[in-house]
């Protein structure tokens, strides 16, 4: 079961405890909370294609919406739905980590007469019953990222995952082509079994374990860290103390481990080379930090709020009788490398807050915006 990034990155400008609406007029772009990155708005030759021609209202619920990688998720989703002149309305709903408020969240859509719903499904198989009940009654469901189990075109219309044994993949190659002698790896993830950990480490294992160079070390296939950037910092401590020489570390989230990295330099030892996710807070660790850790190369991949822009347009495109896209699986892409500056160099934007993640389709001015920073 796949759990949300609950604990990270809290925001606590915005008040979690509400739930939030954003009403949308046709053609308009939603306003809560503000999302106006290059590009958004519908092309002046017509809408896009995945927008159809049948008016609908749109819900949208999160199963966690208080941190910050979530409100700038949410956001990339509701300027996506802004972009179809037949999205009359859209709701929100944050579930607040609740698994009984999520599934409440979406019998109330349902109860309301939403035509579509777009779910981020937390709870996992515990949300499936509810989804199956929105398909029941007519209304198009579309959960993403997290699997809720069940089946599509059976217990919801459509489901929207993630490449994440890419992810584990594009680390891999990294690593070969820069620390080609091999080394001691540790990975870290969120909680114990969650599926995207899993996934990343079968991607990891894929490249890295036929060449017999690399020893994985901590706990397999990853050490668990619930996102966490508390526990992240008694795993990496732990992890120092037990092992004299650590030369890589993977994170799927990599601003998590900035509060743990000055445990090396604590112990009088180089931060090591990194792959991970992308986040500003960690670009400008690494930019204040290098020159006094000469092993310290980073590799990021984006972190991904741009999924949520695919899952909306799927649902929006079997509400309104729009061509669906291509893809229905989300595949992130390398970001960040500080060694070969492709496809961009560690970019550090220290004018803005820490968590904001320039690897989104949303300017990081208006994430700023976004987090009221």
């Amino acid at each position: 079961m796949y759990v949300s990034r609950s604990k990270v990155m809290t925001v606590t400008s915005i008040a979690v405890g509400v739930t939030l609406m954003a009403s949308i007029t046709p053609g308009a772009r939603a306003t809560t909370p503000p999302s106006t990155p290059a590009g958004g708005s519908a092309a002046a030759s017509g809408p896009p294609s995945w927008c159809g021609s049948k008016q609908i209202s749109l819900g949208f619920t999160d199963g966690f919406g208080g941190n910050s990688w979530r409100l700038v998720t949410a956001a990339a989703a509701r300027d996506e739905a802004s972009k179809c002149p037949s999205v009359t309305s859209l709701e929100y709903a944050d579930g607040q980590g609740n698994t009984q408020k999520a599934i409440s969240d979406i019998q109330g859509m349902v109860a309301k007469g939403v035509n579509a719903l777009l779910v981020f499904p937390d709870a996992g198989e515990a949300i499936l019953p509810a989804l199956r009940s929105a398909k029941e009654a007519g209304v198009i469901t579309v959960p993403y990222r997290v699997s809720a189990g069940g089946q599509a075109g059976t217990d919801y219309d459509k489901f929207i995952g993630a490449d994440f044994v890419t992810d584990g993949k594009n680390w891999g190659e990294w690593i070969l082509k820069n620390l080609p002698n091999g080394g001691n790896v540790l990975m870290v993830s969120g909680p114990p079994g969650n599926s995207q950990g899993v996934d990343e480490a079968k991607g990891l294992a894929e490249v890295l374990g036929p060449s017999g160079k690399y020893t994985m070390i901590g706990e397999q296939p990853f050490s668990p860290t619930n996102w966490d950037p508390a526990e992240t910092q008694k795993v990496l401590t732990a992890a120092i103390a037990a092992n004299p020489k650590i030369d890589v570390i993977v994170s799927d989230f990599g601003p998590s481990l900035v509060g743990a990295l000055p445990e090396f330099e604590k112990s009088g030892r180089s931060i090591p080379a990194i792959a991970t996710s992308d986040g500003n807070l960690l670009s400008c660790f690494w930019e204040d930090h290098k020159d006094k850790n000469p092993d310290f190369k980073l590799f990021t991949t984006s972190t991904e709020n741009d999924h949520a822009r695919l899952a909306m347009q799927w649902a929006i495109a079997l509400a309104t009788g729009g061509t669906p896209p291509a893809e229905d699986t989300y595949h992130g892409v390398p970001f960040e490398d500080s060694v070969s500056g492709q496809p961009h160099p560690v970019t550090c934007r220290k004018d803005l807050p820490g968590d904001v993640y320039l690897s989104a389709e949303m300017s990081g001015d208006e994430q700023a915006k976004l987090l009221n920073k």
